[in-house]
């Protein structure tokens, strides 16, 4: 609690919504990894939310303070408003009240005024059962959030600094364990991702009306995390894997035309687990866990990995990559598109990367420590 105290104190010379860009890290202290295995911490510390301002060079933490979040999900689990006012993260999975040894699946969703000093928890929602991924529209007026264990997707009202739920839209049965929902530029769709059963479905959206369509777009296998390009172009989809040490795969969506269809898949490595799209449209950054994750022993053991992936023409090829840590989770550019955070839930800290214009990723040796492993990374999405 000290450390949260003294980041937090780093806000005083910082309006953070006026003057920073910022990042967002939510930190789990549930479960770590030993060995390549998870392992539950009993009475652990609390889960954290980390503040980095991304305007400071290098990269700087402003805040923290005490959020449930969970490295379960894909690390899209952390959404902010586009004005920077509001931070929603989500919490798959939380202490067994009557064993704290053990997991069960979360309910809600916390609601965090990004404006106070230091900032502060206004309010829990409800969610569905194991709330995952979470977005937030360009227009800053509704959310939605992919209940993993439920099968379906929670909407969200926002407004004057309040967060209503709106209703659900069912998405396919618990087995089909939706992952994560991201709403396209003009908000008039969005997609989800079905990780039990290999598919991504599109939603439509007609003001506070939210329905799922007839479309099915069969992906690779077990999709989770999802960007979309903020020129709407393009959806890229992570295909996880089954984690048996094979290479998985990253799709890209075509969605300038109606239906959206897949139109190119690559193969990228074992288990691509956190996937962001640039600023400008042209790239996809993916970590890709790389046996990481996997015991030393393990033949299919090796460094963690991001690789930089170029969308040219409706065709996704390997540009660059860069080693990064172990368990690696989320990533996510800067407003200019020169850095890159990456996510490392073994060493609790956010790795910053250079991008070069050709997206050639270089490792500025730039550490940001946080107080628990790095669940999930997200920087505003705003208009172009």
């Amino acid at each position: 609690m000290k450390r949260l105290l003294l980041a937090s104190a780093g806000l005083a010379a910082l309006t953070v919504a006026a003057r920073a860009e910022l990042a967002l890290s939510v930190n789990d202290n549930k479960l770590v990894l030993e060995n390549g295995v998870t392992r539950v911490v009993r009475d652990a510390a609390p889960d954290t939310l980390s503040v980095i301002d991304l305007a400071a060079n290098p990269p700087a933490l402003r805040a923290e303070i005490p959020v449930p979040s969970s490295v379960v999900g894909p690390p899209l689990s952390v959404a902010i408003t586009p004005d920077e006012r509001m931070a929603l993260a989500t919490a798959n999975q939380r202490p067994d009240p009557a064993d704290p040894g053990k997991m069960v699946p979360g309910i809600t969703m916390a609601v965090i005024d990004l404006t106070a000093n230091p900032p502060r928890i206004t309010a829990t929602v409800p969610t569905g059962t194991a709330p995952a991924g979470v977005s937030i529209n360009r227009a800053g007026t509704m959310a939605l959030v992919a209940n993993r264990a439920e099968g379906t997707v929670s909407i969200y009202r926002i407004q004057g600094g309040q967060v209503t739920p709106a209703g659900k839209v069912e998405i396919g049965t618990v087995g089909s364990e939706v992952s994560h929902v991201a709403f396209t530029p003009d908000g008039r769709h969005a997609l989800v991702t079905r990780y039990g059963d290999h598919m991504v479905n599109v939603l439509q959206i007609d003001g506070d009306r939210v329905t799922k369509l007839d479309r099915q777009i069969t992906t690779g296998v077990r999709p989770y995390g999802l960007a979309i390009t903020p020129d709407g172009r393009w959806a890229v989809v992570a295909n996880i894997g089954r984690g048996t040490g094979d290479a998985d795969t990253v799709s890209l969506i075509d969605l300038q035309r109606e239906p959206f269809r897949i139109v190119d898949t690559v193969s990228v490595g074992q288990t691509p687990e956190g996937i962001m799209t640039s600023p400008d449209s042209r790239h996809v950054a993916v970590t890709v866990m790389n046996g990481s994750n996997k015991p030393a022993d393990s033949p299919f053991h090796g460094p963690g990995l991001v690789k930089m992936l170029r969308i040219d023409n409706g065709r996704l090829s390997v540009v660059s990559e860069a080693q990064v840590g172990t368990w690696s989770q989320g990533t996510a550019f800067s407003q200019d598109g020169r850095t890159l955070l990456v996510g490392n839930m073994v060493e609790r800290n956010v790795q910053v990367l250079r991008v070069g214009e050709d997206g050639k990723l270089t490792d500025t040796g730039t550490r940001i420590g946080v107080s628990g492993g790095s669940a999930a990374l997200r920087t505003a999405e705003r208009a172009r």
